[in-house]
């Protein structure tokens, strides 16, 4: 079964990537490899979906499925509560595995350069302007210098279409965010955002220079990448990271 892996330079301890569309169980339009249990996808068809998520990638074990609701909430692993309502989880135990899902917003991986903190978040451009990846990174106790930081297949510069308001928020919150957005040339008032550009931002202004990835368009890639944009009704991709 084939995954995306970060092109970073982690440490060999680390295993992270970001799960591809097909390969799974389920039926159009979630075919095949959906993950995500709240989309209207046949519940055996995600189970064992989920199955074969952890025997064909060797996962330590059944990784937490979160209840992401676009929140800048942190889980920190191994968790023992019952709230599940979170958008990125943090560990700095091995054998953890850290899980978002997405189809169109961004998922970031992170580790240490030392290997023993890792985490991964859920950034949709609510998430993303409300400071998801700070909570995230807030949560290390490596320097920013320290982290790494991947950026998984969301959707690309010239497929997000967001109206004024949202780009005001983005605005509001770092005037250097403007540089991320284009007018769209086909619908005036309307702009073209790049979330990546966005991402790299928020980090390179916590102090986080090593960061790869964000070079993929799941809006534009059909083959590989689920999109909810371009479908409405599909699967979730999963983006995963632990340490041995």
């Amino acid at each position: 079964m084939d995954a995306l892996k970060p092109n970073w330079t982690a440490p060999a301890n680390i295993h992270a990537f970001t799960t591809l569309r097909q390969g799974g169980v389920s039926q159009a339009p979630y075919d095949s490899f959906n993950l995500g249990d709240h989309v209207g996808d046949d519940k055996n068809s995600v189970k064992t979906n989920r199955t074969l998520l952890v025997e064909q990638f060797h996962l330590p074990q059944f990784p937490l499925f979160l209840n992401q609701t676009h929140s800048t909430r942190v889980i920190c692993l191994p968790y023992e509560g019952n709230n599940v309502d979170a958008d990125a989880v943090y560990t700095n135990q091995p054998n953890q595995v850290c899980l978002v899902m997405t189809a169109d917003c961004l998922p970031v991986l992170f580790t240490n350069q030392q290997g023993t903190e890792v985490a991964a978040a859920h950034a949709g451009w609510r998430g993303l302007c409300d400071g998801v990846l700070e909570q995230t990174v807030q949560q290390f106790q490596a320097e920013p210098q320290e982290i790494i930081a991947w950026l998984g297949p969301a959707i690309g510069p010239k497929s997000f279409q967001v109206g004024e308001d949202v780009r005001q928020q983005f605005i509001t919150q770092d005037p250097n965010a403007a540089q991320a957005f284009v007018p769209d040339p086909i619908e005036q008032g309307k702009y073209l955002a790049d979330l990546y550009h966005i991402a790299r931002l928020r980090l390179n202004k916590l102090g986080i220079s090593q960061i790869s990835g964000g070079e993929h368009c799941t809006y534009l890639e059909r083959e590989n990448f689920f999109s909810f944009r371009r479908e409405k009704q599909t699967g979730r991709m999963a983006s995963l990271i632990w340490f041995e």
